[in-house]
């Protein structure tokens, strides 16, 4: 019997056709099933759906024959939305459900018709069912142990970004940056939503992924105070983006990362909370919390700098040239907030 569906095509009733249970892709692209329908109501189908042939008892004593499908999912569905009623199928007899995978995920991904995502998965379901090593997989797809391990690496994302990766808003190179932060999950997200909605190079991406990671061995070698760091993590969660405090001897600076316009209104909006109405209340605290001795030493320190005059007088905070003092004394409407950049 098996020689008799050796290499033969014949023509079945498509609705007899069952859908492959090992089939690996999950998503199919609606336009492109249409345009392969429009293509098969001209030209039929080309080339052969391979099947397995399964004999089902009935309960009047009869037998039924039903097909499986094990490659052609494509050409089934756009052959039913073409309206057809049979379809040219080659019979394999032998295989068993291992089997069936192997040859679904090959003539898919000869095909190149699954996603990264629906790959990785196809290869899970290798590794976890049939208990495949990674250079057993690579053996049966043409591809190397390291080709494998990373393609499985991708399933350690969290849903969102495969969701992404699965539609085509992130590429597989992106996912490498991305996954440079697996274990910094607060971070990682900030980074993905920059990809989708900055629109991030896969270089950019790299970049921004080395200098969190710098910015980590940074605070490790040099100690960070722990209070800092406690501070960055509550701003990041309650802005919902990254934020970088660098202290200094006095005071320091910080940094909030931001996409759009509507970021900028809520990050014043939360700063608007404390309204003091004072611009200068964080510098007049700073002032108040000063030994008394050490203002009235600043301020006479600084009374007799001033005497020396401009030519002889230092002002230790003046960080322009000669050049760029004077094209500022010469400069017309000095103080209009016009001749400022932001």
């Amino acid at each position: 019997m098996a020689q008799l569906y050796s290499n033969s095509i014949f023509w079945v009733d498509i609705e007899k056709i069952k859908p492959n249970p090992f089939q690996p892709r999950r998503e199919f692209d609606e336009d492109r099933l249409r345009d392969l329908a429009d293509s098969i109501r001209q030209y039929g189908v080309l080339q052969p759906l391979v099947v397995s042939r399964e004999e089902i008892q009935k309960e009047d004593g009869g037998i039924a024959v039903e097909y499986e499908l094990i490659a052609g999912e494509r050409r089934l569905r756009a052959s039913k939305i073409a309206g057809l009623e049979q379809i040219p199928v080659i019979i394999r007899t032998g295989d068993d459900s291992m089997a069936k995978l192997e040859l679904a995920i090959i003539e898919n991904l000869q095909r190149e018709d699954l996603n990264a995502v629906e790959r990785a998965r196809a290869f899970m379901r290798l590794v976890e069912e049939f208990k495949f090593t990674h250079t057993q997989i690579g053996a049966k797809v043409g591809k190397s142990r390291e080709y494998v391990s990373n393609t499985l690496r991708l399933l350690a994302l969290p849903q969102e970004m495969l969701d992404a990766l699965s539609a085509g808003k992130i590429s597989e190179g992106h996912t490498r940056p991305i996954l440079m932060l697996i274990d910094r999950p607060a971070e990682q997200m900030v980074l993905f939503k920059e990809i989708v909605f900055k629109k991030m190079t896969v270089r950019d991406a790299e970049k921004a992924a080395r200098k969190i990671a710098f910015d980590r061995v940074r605070k490790k070698e040099y100690l960070i105070d722990p209070e800092i760091a406690e501070m960055e993590e509550k701003l990041q969660e309650s802005l919902g983006t990254r934020v970088h405090i660098e202290k200094k001897e006095n005071g320091g600076y910080i940094t909030i990362d931001f996409f759009t316009s509507d970021d900028l209104y809520t990050i014043l909006n939360s700063i608007k909370k404390n309204e003091n109405g004072n611009p200068n209340s964080m510098l007049d605290k700073f002032i108040a919390s000063q030994p008394q001795e050490e203002i009235v030493s600043s301020i006479e320190s600084n009374s007799e700098v001033d005497g020396m005059g401009t030519e002889e007088g230092i002002d230790m905070n003046e960080d322009r040239t000669k050049e760029e003092i004077k094209r500022s004394e010469e400069e017309v409407d000095l103080y209009n907030i016009k001749n400022f950049s932001i």
